[in-house]
């Protein structure tokens, strides 16, 4: 992580150091989540490893699946004296990177979920209340679009709109369980409430209702910040940042449903990434891997590194010793995601297992750029989706085999 979040890592390095003196802690910033993931597994194969691995969602299947690359954080912890419950855990956290018997095998970290950011005062000049359904963005979005504004935008098209499109209505993301049971080979994206969705995306930004800047997180948000958009959908870890930088009253709530596809919307998944201890080090390192994860689990540290960055707190703990502080009174906006995360779940809202995933989001990638570029239609660029998704997840199959 780099920027004002490495900042806050190597301060909780630091701090993790300055608490004991029989271990230390050295960050290294190995470039985004991908670049990350690829020298972690190359210095694995040449013997030369990190002890600890940050690793996204999107790359849990690539380490989890790699045979005797990572060691369980439950076994790390339980091996090394340290009582592990993983109910201890929130909800929507536990089980994301978990195997399919409920093994925690990464630890936690840095966990967000998406949440609607809104303008207070926009929306107050055309007196509406942020949307909790799709069917109200779409009016709502009509109001502000003639006064003069966009309606919303978004970062992140494949997390928001098809992974968290599925955990929020309960939909399957995959085949064999989501990819919890072994290697998925098909994508539920091809499927008519994926495309409804996007054809009313279409719809939308062809009417200036729904702005789309392309794949960079960035150019999606900023115009947000500018006030030039009323609304954003981005990660509760940017809560943080946000409420810093903008001068207009900041808003936060749930994620957008549709009412007609599922009238008791869930949970969301997490996003962000967790923490995984690599193989082939001295027993006595494992043991300091295990203090330091205890170091980063304990409720002081997690309200930390949550009030200072606006990622969730992982535990139960934590969150319960941030509502006790006050914090959520003065910035109730800041309990948005963990409360998301604490809603009901269903048989899909546990998380996903997808081998390649970074790979086919650049293809769901381009393929979003030809559907808002009126390139292509809807219909298709998920035939197209489905069809690259498919090669890529049998041959990741292979892989692991």
């Amino acid at each position: 992580m780099g920027g004002e979040l490495g900042d806050t890592v190597n301060q909780l390095a630091k701090e993790y150091n300055a608490s004991q003196q029989d271990y230390r802690v050295i960050p290294v910033y190995k470039g985004t989540y991908v670049e990350t993931l690829t020298a972690g597994i190359a210095a694995f194969r040449a013997g030369e490893s990190p002890n600890i691995l940050q690793v996204a969602d999107v790359g849990a299947a690539t380490i989890i699946n790699a045979p005797g690359v990572a060691k369980p954080v439950q076994d790390i912890l339980v091996s090394a004296g340290y009582d592990f419950n993983s109910k201890d855990y929130i909800a929507g956290v536990r089980n994301f990177y978990a195997d399919n018997q409920g093994k925690m095998i990464g630890m936690p970290f840095n966990s967000s979920t998406p949440v609607l950011y809104y303008n207070k005062d926009i929306l107050g000049k055309i007196g509406a209340q942020p949307p909790k359904t799709y069917e109200e963005m779409e009016q709502v979005a009509a109001r502000l679009k003639d006064a003069g504004y966009a309606g919303f935008s978004q970062s992140l098209t494949p997390w928001i709109m098809f992974e968290n499109f599925k955990s929020r209505h309960n939909l399957p993301l995959a085949d064999q369980n989501n990819g919890y049971e072994g290697p998925a080979t098909k994508l539920m994206f091809n499927t008519p409430d994926m495309r409804m969705h996007f054809n009313k995306l279409k719809a939308w930004k062809d009417k200036g209702y729904y702005k789309y800047y392309g794949s960079d997180w960035d150019a999606n948000q900023t115009p947000f910040e500018r006030e030039e958009v009323a609304m954003w959908m981005g990660s509760s870890g940017s809560f943080g940042g946000l409420k810093n930088r903008v001068t207009f009253n900041l808003g936060t709530t749930y994620l957008p449903y549709w009412d007609s596809v599922n009238h008791n919307a869930g949970r969301t998944f997490i996003g962000g990434a967790a923490l995984f201890a690599l193989n082939g080090h001295p027993k006595a390192e494992e043991k300091g891997v295990a203090s330091f994860f205890h170091y980063l689990t304990k409720a002081d540290t997690q309200v930390f590194w949550h009030k200072s960055t606006g990622y969730v707190p992982v535990t139960e703990a934590a969150y319960e010793q941030a509502k006790a502080s006050g914090y959520y009174t003065a910035q109730p906006d800041a309990e948005v995601g963990v409360k998301q995360l604490s809603l009901p779940g269903g048989d899909w809202t546990r998380g996903y297992r997808l081998g390649f995933y970074p790979q086919i989001q650049q293809v769901m990638h381009r393929e979003f750029d030809n559907i808002f570029a009126g390139t292509r239609s809807v219909e298709d660029s998920f035939e197209t989706i489905e069809k690259e998704s498919s090669v890529l997840l049998k041959r990741f199959a292979r892989t692991v085999k």
